[in-house]
């Protein structure tokens, strides 16, 4: 009961922190799209399946709101930090087990990112520990637990992909840590169908579709993702963990490698690291994992301190400063003058796991600084339109940021619909547009992509973009191109689709 009481209070206190936290700077790019997204609801969609957008909309349901969206993924955070300790309390540990696993996969910075802002990984956060939890329980004590298991990656499929790979790693861990016995039951057989129900539609979706998503991965493996070596991969998983609190993790793999019954565990982590490594994911593809890690580690670190147990009050205070010291890089708890003070002072710079130029912000916090301003520019080139010829305007951005951003912040504003030739958008098309002598106010695309299609091509504005907005979004053209030269349909879209 009192192990019960740690889980529920440090799930509380997690909610609360990210509560008063998440709200700040303002929409993330990808939050935006996913409520998008989600408001036309589908089985799935080119770039993410269905939860992530269906969640973010609903959120929206009564009007503009950051700190409702926001709490959705506080809610996820506080679900893992609850789970990693019932996680604790499986494994056999006891009660500094379960704070210290806590604090670190509350304060670990790419867990709380996950916690901070709507994104496909805020599910996998508590859904990937809850289906070792299961497998634990259908191990331990009752086999129905398997469907347990497999409801839990069955919906973390719809939630991001990358669980393909958690559930072939549990795969293999399984069987080569001799726990293949257990997978021989009809309890088993009925969790993977469950499994594979849940995640049916989607599939269907994507293969009706003619998989875009395979087509997204192999543009981003070509050109836009950095690829990691194997050493700098597993390095990576640490910075981005926290140096200090990745030893809790690297403990708890070490651990349960020892254990015949946790074995598992540590097979299924190496069998992970080493499929994202062969495939060039990014460093933080696996990171839902670490919360099991964490949860071994806690019961590593309390069986090792078992003869000095006045170390475990000084162990748990290091690991809440060293997180703390860390969590501002990863929750948009400064204002922004003081984080760029604090960077500095850190001597840290914004990192990316892409090839792209980086402004002064980490790049997740720029993407949630300009959309406001760059809708306010595009407003005032659509009111420059005479009325009576605003039936015509058709917009056209150059990526689902920009889309997304003036569908929410300008529809209200009497900007029609945007589109775009990216991801989703490509899709919409020209979102019921079919007149046949459009005006288009096109932002981001060059004129050189626009005389193609159209005759006339102005500058109407050059928006200079928010200062700490990242690179890519300074410096726009905002363009009007009049008199196109074919149909629509055969103009439209007016650059190159791409999916990344």
């Amino acid at each position: 009961m009192f192990r019960r009481r740690i889980a529920w209070l440090a799930a509380a206190l997690t909610l609360l922190f990210h509560a008063l936290g998440n709200a700040h700077y303002g929409f993330f790019r990808d939050e935006l799209y996913f409520i998008a997204c989600g408001r036309h609801p589908d089985f799935g969609y080119v770039d993410q399946p269905s939860l992530a957008p269906l969640i973010s909309a609903g959120s929206q349901a009564f009007g503009q709101s950051l700190f409702m969206l926001r709490l959705v993924a506080a809610a996820c955070a506080a679900v893992a930090v609850y789970i990693t300790c019932l996680l604790v309390d499986e494994l056999g540990g006891g009660g500094f087990a379960q704070v210290l696993a806590a604090i670190c996969v509350a304060l670990a910075p790419v867990l709380a990112s996950f916690g901070m802002k709507v994104s496909t990984d805020m599910l996998a956060l508590p859904l990937w520990p809850l289906a070792a939890l299961c497998i634990f329980r259908a191990s331990k004590r009752d086999p129905r637990w398997w469907l347990g298991a497999g409801a839990a990656l069955g919906l973390a499929f719809n939630s991001k992909y990358s669980v393909i790979f958690f559930a072939v790693a549990l795969l293999a861990g399984l069987i080569a840590s001799g726990e293949g016995r257990r997978l021989a039951n009809g309890w088993f057989a009925l969790g993977a169908a469950l499994g594979a129900a849940l995640a049916l539609p989607n599939a269907a979706w994507q293969i009706g579709h003619g998989l875009p998503m395979l087509e997204l991965l192999r543009n981003g493996a070509a050109g836009k993702n950095v690829v990691l070596s194997p050493a700098r991969f597993v390095v990576q998983d640490i910075l981005i963990l926290n140096p200090v609190l990745s030893l809790v993790w690297i403990a708890g793999v070490v651990w349960s490698l020892m254990h015949r019954n946790t074995r598992w565990v540590g097979a299924t982590f190496v069998v992970l690291i080493a499929l994202m490594i062969a495939l060039h994911a990014k460093d933080y593809y696996p990171a839902a994992f670490f919360p099991i890690a964490f949860a071994a580690g806690g019961c590593a670190i309390e069986a090792w301190t078992q003869r000095a147990r006045w170390t475990r009050p000084l162990i748990a205070g290091v690991a809440v400063v060293c997180g703390i010291v860390l969590i501002p890089f990863a929750m948009p708890i400064l204002p922004v003058d003081r984080f760029i003070a604090y960077q500095s002072a850190l001597q840290l710079k914004p990192q990316s796991g892409e090839r792209r130029v980086l402004g002064t912000l980490p790049p997740d916090f720029a993407d949630m600084t300009g959309w406001p301003e760059m809708t306010d520019a595009m407003v005032a080139v659509y009111a420059s339109i005479p009325p009576d010829e605003r039936s015509r305007v058709l917009i056209y951005t150059a990526n689902y940021g920009e889309a997304a951003a003036l569908d929410f912040f300008g529809r209200a504003r009497g900007l029609p619909p945007a589109t775009s030739h990216h991801n989703q958008y490509y899709l919409w098309g020209t979102r019921g547009y079919t007149g046949r002598d459009p005006i288009v106010i096109s932002i981001n695309v060059s004129q050189s992509d626009m005389r193609k299609s159209f005759t006339s091509v102005r500058l109407a504005n050059e928006y200079a973009g928010a200062p700490l907005a990242i690179p890519l979004e300074r410096d726009d053209p905002i363009l009007i191109s009049t008199g196109l030269k074919r149909p629509l349909a055969q103009a439209w879209p007016f650059t190159v689709k791409l999916y990344y």
